[in-house]
């Protein structure tokens, strides 16, 4: 896909950069994103993928923008309470870059269905927040052989892991028997707006990278975040699981 004359001087400054130049930034414009999850980690990672010319993004989510989400899920406003997350973020994403088409998905998604969104996206980013969704994704993307960028984020703490399902590499199924996941919730136990940010930010870092087959990916390792310290440690990921 060439770049119009408006999105090379729009997208100069990452043109610029070697491991990008003119063809990444033409391979980004063709790419197909899934984002699943419009709060806090799906509103960081959406407008940094949009702004960067990610072709194609579906957002997928069910829910409603509430005032307890204005926090720290950034593309919501007040006047959009109530309104479908996916179509807030779609509003806000079309005002950061007018140059990318954006599908919306506003309902709860069964197997066949969420297969369907993953079979024909390039990368799928898994910002929900509830363990189900997760492994749902996980069990799709590995049938499809699609990778998945995984984030998390509670009181002042985040994590991220990429899983591509290459031959001996983990799985999230090896993320959450590793850290024995109990399913809680930013409801029960708060979380700081800016560590979703930082970890919405880092998940757009590596589906990029994917994308564009440059760097090393997350794969394997998994990075955990603590916001009160300031502290960022990296663990490496049991691959059977």
């Amino acid at each position: 896909m060439q770049l119009s004359s408006a999105e090379e001087q729009r997208y100069s400054r990452q043109i610029n950069l070697k491991a990008i130049d003119f063809e990444g930034q033409e391979r980004l414009k063709a790419s197909r994103m899934l984002i699943v999850g419009l709060g806090g980690l799906g509103c960081a990672a959406a407008q940094y993928l949009a702004t960067a010319g990610v072709g194609q993004l579906t957002l997928l989510d069910f829910d409603e923008v509430s005032l307890s989400n204005l926090q720290r899920q950034v593309l919501h406003d007040e006047s959009r309470l109530g309104m479908p997350k996916v179509q807030s973020a779609a509003q806000s994403l079309r005002k950061l870059n007018p140059h990318i088409k954006i599908t919306t998905v506003h309902r709860c998604a069964d197997d066949a269905f969420l297969q369907t969104l993953i079979t024909t996206s390039d990368v799928v980013l898994d910002c929900t927040d509830n363990l189900s969704t997760r492994n749902q994704l996980d069990r799709l993307c590995q049938v499809c052989k699609v990778p998945l960028v995984s984030g998390a984020a509670i009181r002042m703490e985040g994590l991220i892991s990429v899983f591509t399902y290459e031959d001996n590499t983990p799985t999230y199924h090896s993320l959450s028997q590793f850290f024995n996941e109990v399913g809680q919730s930013c409801v029960e136990t708060g979380i700081l707006a800016p560590i979703v940010g930082i970890i919405g930010s880092i998940q757009a870092l590596e589906a990029i990278k994917i994308c564009l087959k440059i760097g090393k990916s997350l794969c394997g390792r998994i990075l955990l975040i603590d916001g009160l310290s300031m502290s960022v440690r990296e663990l490496q990921l049991p691959i059977k699981g």
